[in-house]
């Protein structure tokens, strides 16, 4: 999930694809994180450089940019 803030302080959210999911999924079972406390602590919201736009905008340009990183299976 990803999650903006705009100037006003409102939240907007929206889940990222499916395939996403997975791909993080398969990804953890190869470090043998699936069904461990070790899993859950890699999961954590974080501060990125603000971006300008409004805040729609900005989560298709934050899902834009972590989806190129990771293409789908």
């Amino acid at each position: 999930m990803i999650r903006v803030t705009g100037d006003d302080g409102a939240q907007l959210s929206r889940q990222l694809p499916d395939w996403f999911q997975q791909e993080i999924d398969r990804i953890a079972m190869e470090q043998g994180l699936i069904g461990s406390d070790a899993y859950l602590e890699q999961w954590e919201w974080r501060d990125v450089d603000p971006r300008d736009g409004a805040p729609n905008d900005v989560l298709d340009a934050i899902e834009s940019d972590l989806c190129a990183g990771m293409p789908p299976s």
